[in-house]
């Protein structure tokens, strides 16, 4: 078995040697090595250093980024240049041990996997105690991811994850920062793979010792998680996701007609104004949450699909409010019945009309193919 080890390298000099050396020893007759180094444009020794270790050691491979880009973008890089029949995500720090790796490579070997995830939640191994809030906000992030992929992870965050080159050949990495790792397992659940999971060992390091992640970060795992998820989720779970946009919009609709009201503008034009403002704030984030652009239309058939939807809808509201007036309901309650349906109607235009879905992993078309996985 040849196995890819994708390294990505952001100032690491203090530790990148160690860790090729640790990834070196796990070679064996049985299992041969590409090692992939990918320098994200270092500002220390960095690539001094890994181009060293080319020099002694064949079998691993320099690229480098001409600025820094985010480990996403490093991983995607190493993806093009992997050749193995197994490609495995090694950080350049010390805080994950390479026999973990090898051990991971078990399930693949047997036929009974196609990826295989660490877990530092899964191991009687040592574990190096920590950040509280960083643990309560990984296990956060994996609960949400588990509800929106439909498995079972410990440790969604966590960077061992090893995969067989027929699926690491179906991944399109868009992210370019720590947003690849729920990113990763979304795809490797659209793919339906068989996915197993390792406990192993974590010597995790401070801010001080060199730690990158932060709370921006933790935020964009959190979008990420629900941007490649949500349009492949269960209806339910999407018009969910939904409502949340759908209320936003009808929010800011409130506050524009509020605040031109407030202004001086005359009714009519302020609800008009209110309602295409509001409109446009549902497009943009519907798009940028929970469905895919230029799936099926063009994009200019896609504006004119949904200007035609929410013609159609805000019709359907004013039918309804004034129908269920004329014989005899409140006007609070013709208004709120009215409102829920052209929500529901609303979601499922935009879900099989303006945006349809076809087939699985249907957001990918959103980077061209000649991009996909390049350097």
């Amino acid at each position: 078995m040849l196995l890819s080890v994708l390294i990505p390298c952001y100032n690491e000099e203090r530790t990148l040697a160690r860790c090729i050396e640790h990834v070196l020893r796990i070679a064996d007759q049985d299992l041969q090595l590409q090692i992939v180094i990918v320098n994200d444009c270092s500002t220390d020794n960095s690539l001094a250093v890994a181009q060293d270790l080319a020099r002694q050691y064949p079998v691993i491979k320099i690229v480098s980024h001409e600025r820094n880009r985010g480990k996403g973008a490093a991983v995607r890089t190493a993806f093009a240049h992997a050749t193995g029949d197994v490609v495995g995500i090694q950080d350049a720090d010390l805080e994950y041990d390479p026999q973990d790796l090898k051990r991971m490579l078990t399930p693949i070997r047997d036929g009974r996997a196609d990826v295989v995830f660490g877990s530092r939640f899964l191991t009687a191994n040592t574990h190096r105690v920590l950040y509280f809030w960083h643990s309560v906000a990984n296990k956060t992030l994996t609960l949400l991811s588990n509800m929106f992929t439909d498995l079972n992870l410990t440790d969604m965050e966590c960077c061992y994850k090893v995969f067989t080159q027929e699926v690491a050949r179906k991944i399109v990495i868009h992210e370019d920062r720590f947003g690849v790792e729920p990113e990763l397992v979304a795809q490797v659940a659209q793919l339906r793979a068989r996915v197993f999971e390792m406990g192993i060992s974590y010597d995790g390091r401070t801010y001080e010792e060199g730690k990158k992640i932060g709370l921006k970060d933790a935020f964009r795992a959190l979008y990420c998680v629900v941007r490649y998820n949500a349009g492949h989720s269960p209806l339910a779970l999407q018009f969910l996701v939904y409502c949340v946009i759908g209320g936003t919009a009808a929010v800011v609709n409130l506050a524009v007609f509020l605040l031109m009201i407030a202004g001086g503008i005359a009714v009519t034009p302020a609800v008009l104004s209110a309602f295409f403002i509001a409109a446009a704030t549902n497009y943009g984030l519907s798009i940028w949450l929970l469905f895919e652009r230029r799936v099926k239309w063009s994009a200019t058939t896609e504006v004119a699909l949904y200007v035609l939807l929410i013609t159609i809808v805000a019709v359907f509201d004013l039918s309804v409010t004034k129908g269920m007036i004329a014989v005899g309901a409140a006007d609070a309650w013709a208004k709120i019945t009215a409102s829920v349906a052209g929500l529901v109607l609303n979601f499922l235009g935009r879900r099989f009309l303006v945006f349809p879905q076809i087939g699985r992993g249907a957001w990918k078309r959103a980077i061209p193919t000649h991009e996909q996985n390049q350097p």
